[in-house]
């Protein structure tokens, strides 16, 4: 049983769930002036905020999936798949290697580099952005066998536990191998704690030293059809002193292609009589057959070129200058260098060997005369590269931005253009050597989509034909006035949102889409709140970082909200992967490092992976931004699951913060943390059951008054441990010193510890020395609409709330527990919000969602990289007819060829 207060008025001010079944009074007394009946009762886990109790209509649920218990939705995750293998007498016609998401154009992780094969595929690393980078450029991922890591690192697993899960969710129960140092297994099982298909991947350990064959065991050499993959192991020894951390071990892979066939005569072929065409196919495949025409046999040396030696790639990972003085040292690739007898011997000819490793390495004397062992490979430099903004590899999301800032500069900024690193230098992408001679003077940097083609006798060698064309702005715009030129006036009427209301004409616009004809100005029904009174833009802004759902889209990343409070920090509200970079795209990389550096916490809503897998990428850029420089570890807000991901994961590499549970910052445990804080320090909690408190739930606790002998029933939750009351107290510190008054998680209707949040901002004096009551901005999470985000909701500044479906899919938005557009908006018209912003779209929807004009006079939709300022919310919902102008061609555009059913929301 767990227990509620009902104060004064009789309604629960706190309750653990919308839907209580039933309750009992068990005792009555009198709280800070007020009256309080206790109440017991079967409810959910969590406190939750309700600021008042109004009469609202009852939303369906599935609550199994809200308990965690919704089988329907889950994987059979005992199962083990049997690994893919392929037909046994298929031949490869295509192998070569290509660059994925070199640069991400922000710099914020490392490339992937593809293997192809017609039979198999090979992905090594699997950074960040690497799904919304392939779902781009129409590269199927479910395709892929084997994923290869050079390090266990942020750097290059950031998009892994994202493609895990989206290649489980595909239904096929097609297995993927894993590959990397031992610490690998560190990782997986951290993912464990949030992704439920871990039984679908296949962990293979790279733990000698020294040469390793990757595919020696029996049970996966067979699956080797078309390469030989070896790994040498890089373990530099300590800097100054201090132990190699798990994640310093680096891995190169030396990829040895089978050697390639001669070339097929058919004049020779013709000239012994071959006329049956089935028989060149035997030739070549090795057989002998008889001639047609003569009384002979033909072999396949009688018709065939000399086998070429296989090509062989290098893949070379040095992070560090220590790296590179190990790898110099190896004896492990002196087979591999040019004027090794050993490769005179065989024949073998290095053709490829890329580099990961960063500029200030790859540039050093030491590791270029090391390079020139291998004079006669193509060198491709595929660490960070410096990118031009203007050829940004998420096009699709690029031409949106330009055509949304055209239309609205106020709320869509350009994309940032100093994408450049502030501590790049031109020398350090000086990649000619000094040698005019020397072949190490082809060596070139990567492109995205660069092929290096291995196994065609016509194509072997570079391949530039795929590498994307440049995108400037301007071009977007141009092309966006030829297919729309009413949208110039549209701008026009816009850009007079902006003037002040006695310089403001009245602006007529005739727009028209599939649904709608508006030819009357757009009025706001709407008064201003009081908190906007005298408004500096300089208090808050808000940036949605991601506006999708499930995984990265080409148009809409995943769910991220950046809260600039300008001189007194910022806040994250869910961190999807690719926030940094988004971050980056805003603000450039000065301003997303800033950013960073500034934070005063990251909240998140629930254990999903869209909403928390970028959160690693910060920590460690914050992390190594601040090395050497005094600071306190950031505070991370979560459900509990989250907690245990982190905890195993620094197991890897410190991420520098600590990590408070959402339940702590409830209403209910604020209160308790306040009242406790008054309370005599000599005071003593005795706890009633124990394991409840261990486990996280409410639980009933008595305080012995040190004074007398009275004694006061009260609730806890993990704030009753002595850490927790401590980070409350730096929270609360960190929280006033960035403006906000309070920080409030209340719990929601999605999966098991699902929550949203209230942000109330501290009260000002005008300088009329009146009091304006603080902004209040309040963020859903993903939910179902529930009594307790219409009581958290009650008279916000802005309501951020979760949209995911249409409104035709109501059936879907209930079995996933998501929200409709109208029945989020109809929460924002419960509470009383002043402004309502929609978000979290599903993938269905790659542009602009399916609205109608019921309740729009509040309302906005969201777009990644838009920045709203408090001061500009009374034109937002003005900005709608525009909005579908814009988009009016596309609205219902469904995108199938990229489009896979979120099974994880």
């Amino acid at each position: 049983m767990n227990r509620f207060l009902l104060l004064d008025s009789g309604h629960p001010t706190r309750m653990e769930s919308p839907y209580p079944h039933r309750y009992q009074q068990q005792s009555r007394g009198r709280y800070r002036g007020r009256d309080y009946t206790v109440f017991s009762g079967c409810f959910r886990r969590c406190s939750v905020l309700c600021l008042s109790m109004v009469k609202t209509k009852e939303f369906k649920f599935n609550e199994a999936r809200a308990k965690g218990t919704d089988r329907s939705s889950k994987p059979t995750v005992m199962k083990k798949f049997p690994l893919k293998h392929h037909t046994a007498n298929s031949t490869n016609t295509t192998a070569y290697i290509q660059i994925l998401g070199v640069g991400m154009d922000t710099h914020d992780t490392m490339p992937s580099i593809l293997l192809f094969f017609d039979r198999q595929r090979f992905i090594f690393n699997a950074g960040e952005g690497l799904q919304r980078f392939c779902a781009e450029h129409k590269i199927k991922l479910s395709k892929i066998d084997h994923i290869c890591l050079s390090r266990v690192c942020s750097e290059t697993v950031g998009g892994l536990p994202g493609l895990l899960l989206t290649l489980a969710g595909m239904g096929d129960g097609v297995p993927v191998n894993i590959w990397g140092p031992s610490n690998l297994n560190l990782l997986v099982d951290a993912m464990k704690c949030f992704i439920p298909h871990h039984s679908m991947v296949h962990t293979n350990l790279v733990s000698h030293t020294g040469p390793l064959q990757i595919d020696s065991s029996a049970a996966v050499a067979s699956k080797f059809k078309d390469v030989k993959i070896s790994a040498i192991l890089l373990q530099p020894n300590g800097v100054e002193g201090s132990d190699v951390k798990p994640s310093d071990v680096s891995v190169i892979y030396v990829c040895e292609l089978h050697e390639i066939k001669g070339k097929f005569y058919k004049e020779k072929a013709d000239a012994l009589g071959i006329t049956v065409k089935t028989k060149y196919k035997e030739l070549t495949q090795g057989k002998s057959v008889k001639s047609d025409l003569l009384d002979i046999t033909v072999h396949p040396n009688d018709v065939m070129g000399a086998p070429v030696p296989g090509p062989i790639v290098i893949i070379v990972d040095c992070p560090t200058s220590s790296h590179a003085l190990e790898l110099i040292s190896t004896q492990s690739l002196t087979d591999y260098y040019s004027d090794s007898s050993n490769q005179s011997q065989s024949g073998k000819i290095v053709n490829c060997v890329i580099h990961l490793g960063p500029a200030s390495v790859v540039n050093s004397s030491h590791y270029k005369k090391w390079m020139k062992n291998f004079s006669s490979a193509q060198h491709v430099r595929a660490g960070h590269v410096m990118n031009e903004v203007q050829n940004p590899i998420l096009k699709s999301s690029a031409r949106i931005t330009a055509r949304l800032n055209y239309l609205c500069p106020h709320l869509f900024p350009p994309m940032s253009s100093s994408i450049q690193h502030p501590s790049s230098t031109a020398s350090d992408f000086n990649f000619l050597c000094e040698d005019p001679t020397s072949k190490l003077c082809d060596g070139i940097f990567a492109e995205n989509l660069l092929k290096v083609s291995l196994f065609c006798h016509a194509h072997l060698g570079l391949d530039r034909s795929n590498i994307p064309s440049p995108l400037a702005a301007s071009a977007a715009i141009d092309e966006l006035l030829l297919e729309s030129p009413d949208i110039a006036d549209a701008a026009q009427h816009v850009s007079q949102l902006w003037q002040k209301p006695a310089e403001t004409k009245e602006c007529a616009i005739s727009i028209q889409d599939s649904k709608v004809m508006t030819d009357k100005p757009i009025l706001d029904e709407n008064s201003v709140p009081s908190c906007l009174e005298n408004i500096r833009r300089d208090d808050l802004e808000v940036t949605f970082l991601g506006t999708g759902s499930s995984q990265p889209s080409k148009y809409r990343n995943v769910t991220a909200i950046y809260f600039n409070l300008f001189s007194n920090g910022s806040l994250l509200l869910d961190c999807g992967e690719g926030t940094l970079a988004q971050l980056k795209r805003r603000y450039g990389m000065e301003g997303a490092e800033s950013a960073v550096r500034n934070l005063a916490c990251i909240w998140i809503s629930h254990i999903h992976a869209d909403h928390h897998v970028g959160l690693v990428r910060v920590l460690t850029l914050r992390r190594d931004l601040l090395k050497g420089v005094s600071h306190d570890p950031l505070i991370v807000l979560g459900p509990s699951q989250l907690k245990r991901f982190l905890d195993a994961y620094q197991r890897l590499e410190d991420l520098d913060m600590q990590f408070l549970d959402n339940k702590a910052t409830t209403l209910f445990s604020w209160e308790t943390f306040e009242l406790d804080n008054e309370s005599n320090k000599n005071n003593e909690l005795v706890f009633e059951r124990d394991e409840d408190v261990k486990n996280g739930n409410l639980t009933s606790c008595r305080e012995s008054c040190s004074q007398g002998s009275s004694k006061r029933l009260k609730l806890s939750v993990p704030v009753a441990k002595i850490e927790t009351f401590a980070l409350l107290n730096r929270l609360k510190k960190v929280l006033n010193e960035a403006g906000i008054e309070r920080l409030i998680s209340f719990p929601v209707v999605h999966c098991p510890e699902s929550f949203g949040v209230v942000l109330k901002a501290a009260d000002r004096i005008n300088s009329n020395g009146k009091a304006i009551p603080g902004w209040k901005v309040v963020y859903s999470g993903d939910t179902r609409p529930c009594s307790e985000m219409i009581e958290a909701s009650q008279g916000a500044t802005i309501l951020i709330h979760e949209a995911t479906f249409e409104d035709g899919m109501a059936g879907e938005a209930i079995a996933k527990n998501h929200s409709t557009t109208k029945e989020a908006i109809e929460v924002g018209n419960l509470a009383a919000a002043y402004r309502v912003i929609l978000t979290h779209f599903s993938q269905r929807y790659p542009k602009i969602p399916v609205l109608d004009e019921i309740s729009m006079h509040k309302t906005c939709i969201a777009f990644d990289l838009m920045t709203i300022n408090l001061a500009d919310l009374h034109v937002l919902p003005k900005l709608i007819p525009y909005l579908k102008l814009l988009f009016r061609t596309e609205m219902l555009i469904d995108n199938s060829d990229d489009h896979v059913e979120e099974a994880g929301l």
